[in-house]
């Protein structure tokens, strides 16, 4: 038996891109889907992308994987403009991190035309103008969740998770502030002043936000965020299982997985994206590691000695 730690075809997750097809294109995931932004997928012109013509007025379904999407696009962000709605969007690198390939703008052309200077793929993405904010401060922040599939394509979410945190007010306007606007730590520890001024690290785990929220709000973390956590976990990768699974192959995999988080004022949570290789809190390694060897490979290969099946660590929950 062999155990690789990577399942193939995560890449429909972890891409941008491609989650914003999966989304649009899953049958589990097309018409019930509420909890991701509007998103579109735009592939710079110096690839050559053909771009999908309006016929009598109507654009056609998405059927090449090659389809720039800037007419679906820029018809709704007139819409919204004509509608006197927020109109602020994000254009985000379908393979990028740490904050790069990044634009926060509420003009169309300035989206395109950084967009059609780049090397890669990029989705435009509504950008959420009222996020639930930390006081004091009155700042963004954004959720992490690790998230365990073993080889039997069991779902385990592990109980601790880490909001990342700004250090500077937040401002809709400011698109010039990337330290507001994007909550990753690269960013907030190079170019924000008050990195760290507010918690250690611009972490705050989930037993302080908890705190936090009845406090502020009276309300609790299970109640009012980590359902909604849970149920969009689950659509996602339910949604990718008959691509990706590996039960009739010669070998069995297991993947952790990243899943971003964003909670807006109205208490509704939205998937940012998923990373394939996500990075854990110092704090949370061991006992994240533990787990994993634990749930994914103690279960198929006993250390010696072990009379029974190791029993499901504490930290995780099957979902």
């Amino acid at each position: 038996m062999q155990l690789v730690n990577y399942y193939r075809g995560a890449d429909k997750l972890c891409r941008k891109a491609s989650l914003v097809k999966l989304v649009k294109t899953s049958p589990e995931l097309a018409e019930s889907c509420t909890w991701f932004p509007e998103s579109y997928v735009i592939y710079p012109t110096n690839l050559k992308t053909p771009v999908a013509p309006a016929q009598n007025g109507i654009h056609p379904p998405i059927q090449s994987s090659r389809t720039d999407e800037r007419e679906f696009f820029l018809a709704s962000y007139n819409r919204k403009k004509e509608d006197g709605e927020g109109n602020v969007w994000i254009a985000k690198s379908s393979a990028g991190a740490k904050g790069e390939g990044i634009l926060i703008s509420s003009d169309a052309a300035e989206l395109l035309d950084f967009i059609d200077n780049q090397g890669q793929v990029h989705v435009i993405q509504k950008y959420l103008e009222r996020p639930l904010l930390l006081e004091p401060g009155h700042r963004k922040f954004d959720i992490r969740s690790w998230v365990l599939v073993d080889h039997q394509y069991n779902i385990y979410l592990y109980r601790e998770g880490v909001l990342r945190t700004a250090s500077e007010p937040y401002h809709v306007d400011n698109f010039q502030d990337k330290t507001c606007h994007l909550t990753n730590h690269c960013i907030q520890k190079e170019y924000s002043k008050n990195y760290g001024k507010y918690e250690e690290g611009n972490e705050m785990f989930f037993e302080e936000f908890n705190r936090y929220l009845t406090s502020a709000l009276n309300i609790t973390l299970e109640s009012s965020i980590l359902l909604q956590i849970k149920h969009i976990i689950r659509s996602c990768l339910m949604s990718v299982e008959p691509a990706i699974s590996t039960r009739h192959l010669p070998y069995q995999s297991f993947q952790l997985f990243g899943f971003d988080f964003m909670v807006d004022e109205e208490m509704k949570v939205w998937l940012i994206e998923v990373n394939g290789a996500p990075a854990c809190a110092q704090k949370l390694y061991a006992e994240l590691c533990q787990g994993i060897v634990d749930i994914a490979i103690a279960s198929l290969f006993p250390p010696p000695g072990s009379g029974q099946q190791p029993p499901q660590p504490a930290a995780f929950i099957k979902l």
